[in-house]
């Protein structure tokens, strides 16, 4: 949203010495407003994209405070409504909050008190519309953007990636650290290629205790060990025509993986008590935290498999590797919690975007969602305090210990918190961030970053 689209104040009071003082503070402030003498007249202007809040008196002819609040909702139900009473109405004003309204305001009420309250519902709305407006962008069919959310360039490379790859059959071998979205980019190669339609099964290899992974993965006949009442599917069987997604795949023991070899070689699986081979069409995407080629080296993981399963490697970028995504995917994750937990989307503040930036995030994408599910349930953002679990060399190859390299990426992250913060308001950023216009555009320039990166505007 740009300065020029920038969110106004909806004042309506019937007294217009009333409506003239709060114009004349909101304006001093730098706030846009406007003001209506009635309800209905506001009414009129009220529509499920209005780029503003309306504060309005309770006590007036006609359609009255509350009446105007709970017509407004009934247009849009996430528009803040800021209340004002008369001394003495508690009573009125704890009813209105229960009913809905954002706030209240006693009269006599101090000027900067009314500042304080615009300014909280201001950007909830900011929120609010920004969201609205990022879910009507995304086509319906694009799982891959809706799903691996970012402007950075790494992560738009990476939806590149599992584009390109869905058009193709060959297996996918998907690596990157706990909680980058791992299993996120498997379920939309899968969403994304011809196979859609067709089963997606995800085993956890790291779950399987060694004497169950041949029958969990290839199956067994009725009577083919004690125990075994009736014969059971196994996941390969199951993802017949579609995907199996192998995750921790480098957790599998070693006589696992030559039988795991043979069985991708072949195509085919051999339930255990057959000595009859089961044909299957399927697909494999398997998954690892660890570099697959350093295990082979120290002969923990099988090169022969290792070659069959990374035809094609993808690697899913840590969250520190975009720091700049994080903000924006906080923003987003909140409103995915709040909508989740039935929950008010909660103010996200330009000062809780600063610590989402200035974070590791060692969890990654994971850790980032979990503290935006605690944030929307009012608890603490459980945010670590060091950052020195992300100062370990992960095994992409990505200097994380390399100051120069964390310096940049950290300014990065904070102008991207600010932009977000500002919702696009380059004026609002360069004076929140205390540099010069000039300056921000240098640094913008710099790390290739646009207002638009994280606004969305055309």
């Amino acid at each position: 949203m740009s300065d020029a689209e920038a969110l106004s104040v909806l004042v309506v009071d019937d007294e217009e010495h009333l409506r003239y003082a709060i114009e004349q503070t909101l304006e001093l402030a730098e706030l846009a407003c406007d003001s209506c003498a009635r309800a209905a007249a506001a009414l009129e202007r009220v529509h499920p994209d209005f780029a503003g809040i309306l504060l309005s008196d309770i006590r007036m002819p006609g359609i009255d405070g509350v009446e105007l609040m709970r017509r407004a909702h009934a247009i849009d139900p996430e528009l803040p409504v800021i209340l004002v009473t008369g001394h003495g109405d508690i009573e009125l004003a704890v009813q209105v909050m229960r009913d809905g309204a954002y706030d209240f305001l006693e009269k006599p009420y101090d000027p900067d008190r009314l500042l304080e309250v615009v300014r909280r519902a201001l950007d909830k709305r900011r929120l609010t519309l920004e969201n609205r407006r990022l879910r009507a962008q995304l086509p319906n069919g694009d799982a891959v953007q809706r799903q691996l959310q970012g402007s950075s360039r790494e992560i738009a490379e990476c939806r590149d990636a599992v584009r390109t790859l869905a058009g193709i059959e060959a297996d996918v071998l998907v690596v990157g650290d706990t909680g980058a979205g791992k299993e996120v980019v498997a379920r939309c190669l899968h969403a994304t290629s011809a196979r859609a339609a067709h089963p997606f099964v995800h085993i956890n290899c790291a779950a399987l205790p060694e004497s169950m992974i041949e029958c969990e993965l290839f199956g067994h006949e009725a009577g083919a060990f004690p125990g075994a009442l009736k014969r059971r599917v196994g996941k390969f069987a199951q993802a017949h025509r579609g995907v199996i997604c192998l995750d921790e795949i480098d957790s599998l023991p070693l006589a696992a993986q030559a039988t795991l070899l043979d069985v991708l070689h072949r195509r085919a699986i051999t339930p255990i008590g057959s000595n009859q081979p089961v044909e299957l069409d399927f697909r494999v995407i398997a998954l690892s935290k660890r570099d697959l080629e350093d295990d082979a080296m120290q002969e923990r993981f099988r090169r022969d498999l290792l070659y069959r399963l990374n035809v094609v490697t993808l690697r899913v970028p840590s969250l520190l590797e975009r720091m700049e995504d994080a903000p924006g995917l906080f923003a987003t994750l909140v409103a995915r919690a709040a909508a989740l937990h039935q929950r008010t989307l909660p103010d996200v503040s330009a000062a809780v975007l600063e610590r989402i930036a200035a974070h590791d995030w060692p969890g990654n994408v994971r850790e980032l969602g979990n503290s935006a599910e605690r944030f929307v349930l009012g608890l603490d953002l459980a945010i670590g305090g060091d950052g020195q679990h992300g100062a370990q060399a992960g095994f992409g190859g990505v200097p994380r210990g390399s100051l120069s390299g964390r310096l940049a990426a950290f300014e990065k992250a904070q102008i991207a918190a600010a932009i977000v913060a500002n919702r696009g308001r380059l004026k609002e950023t360069y004076e929140t961030l205390g540099l010069s216009r000039k300056t921000l555009y240098d640094k913008m320039q710099k790390h290739g970053m646009s207002r638009r990166d994280y606004t969305g505007d055309a």
